[in-house]
């Protein structure tokens, strides 16, 4: 195959150099490069090319050049044998220090890029590129323009519940039913204006913006703990009575055996009639997550699941339809379901919890 003859790579190559263009962890230099060489191959002139890349005319023929000679391996460059660092510690530590930092008021934004950064610190006499900005924090793990979430929890009994499931999960009863419970509410039946234009070997799967709403459903859920296998069920709304319904349909896949309910402090949970229910059925037991502790209940990693794999880029036509789609999905899941693996005992959950709170205290006091 010859690159710079233009307009004959095979498709698995097109799709490999799409793929590195577009990767979230591919270093940008390397993205640029893979796009240089489809530009090229598309039989845009050197010219454009530069206009596009904003890379000189000798690097937009030599990346085309380079990957005819080497394939993508010639696309990552090569070491400089005996080159020496550019900047001394001092200039990292500073560039960690201010990372880790927001940045400063007058500059009006919210984090750092590694743009901004490095124009920072050049008004500190202090002359760095933005590339070595990037690969500084590409070396030290650290990402400012992502951002994580935390909560807390408020619940007094936090560490007696967290013990209790933990346990349950490391170590079940004997012979016993460990399930995980929930609902999820609600789950719109959306459909897009406008049909979804595939996948192509250059380009993503598209979709509208704008969407039809044809109403919602719940998906109650119950997982296995031991087996991975989920009953699921679909009502109109999430009332006690709907749960209770669901509990009947659990009850009678699971009865005469010991059976552990793991399941969050939603208000329909502990209504009268519920405990009614319980003290007609003991071999049932609840477990309650913590309030704010839905993490220790697996069946919402399953909801998370179902969600990216059948349901947010699904469009439906009817809230039959996404039921449909619904009960197709679990019945394929629990034909070669297996469980999720419980690693976290109750000691290293509350050793994580107990590091988040002295850094919220800290940023409290300070």
């Amino acid at each position: 195959m010859t690159v710079v003859e233009r307009g004959v790579l095979t498709d698995e190559a097109r799709a490999e150099l799409v793929a590195l263009s577009k990767g979230k962890d591919v270093v940008g230099v390397v993205a640029l490069r893979a796009r240089i060489v489809l530009w090229w191959n598309e039989g845009r002139s050197a010219r454009e090319i530069v206009s596009l890349s904003g890379m000189s005319e000798p690097t937009v023929r030599l990346w085309p050049e380079r990957y005819e000679a080497e394939g993508v391996d010639g696309l990552f460059g090569k070491p400089h044998p005996g080159k020496g660092p550019v900047h001394g510690g001092k200039v990292h530590a500073r560039i960690l220090a201010l990372s880790r930092q927001s940045p400063p008021r007058e500059l009006g934004v919210t984090h750092w890029s590694s743009r901004l950064l490095a124009s920072y610190l050049r008004r500190e006499g202090v002359s760095v590129s933005h590339v070595f900005v990037a690969d500084v924090w590409r070396d030290n793990g650290l990402r400012p323009w992502q951002q994580g979430t935390f909560k807390l929890s408020t619940d007094p009994r936090f560490e007696e519940k967290v013990t209790d499931i933990a346990g349950l999960y490391l170590a079940p009863p004997e012979s016993a039913v460990v399930l995980c419970v929930d609902e999820k509410s609600p789950v719109q039946a959306l459909d897009r204006t406008q049909p979804l234009l595939p996948m192509t070997f250059d380009k993503q799967e598209k979709r509208t913006h704008d969407y039809v709403r044809h109403g919602t459903t719940t998906l109650f859920a119950a997982l296995n703990v031991g087996t991975g296998e989920v009953t699921a069920a679909c009502r109109a709304q999430h009332r006690a009575v709907e749960f209770l319904d669901f509990l009947e349909t659990v009850e009678e896949k699971y009865r005469g055996r010991e059976t552990h309910v793991v399941l969050d402090n939603f208000s329909t949970h502990s209504t009268a009639a519920v405990k009614e229910w319980l003290t007609d059925h003991p071999d049932f037991h609840f477990h309650f997550t913590p309030v704010s502790g839905s993490f220790m209940n697996q069946v919402e990693t399953w909801f998370g699941v179902i969600t990216k794999q059948a349901i947010r880029r699904g469009t439906f036509k009817s809230v039959a339809h996404l039921i449909g789609r619904i009960n197709d999905y679990v019945a394929n899941w629990n034909s070669d379901c297996k469980p999720f693996t419980w690693t976290a005992d109750a000691a290293s959950i509350l050793a994580k919890v107990k590091f988040i709170e002295s850094q919220v205290r800290a940023i409290t006091e300070h």
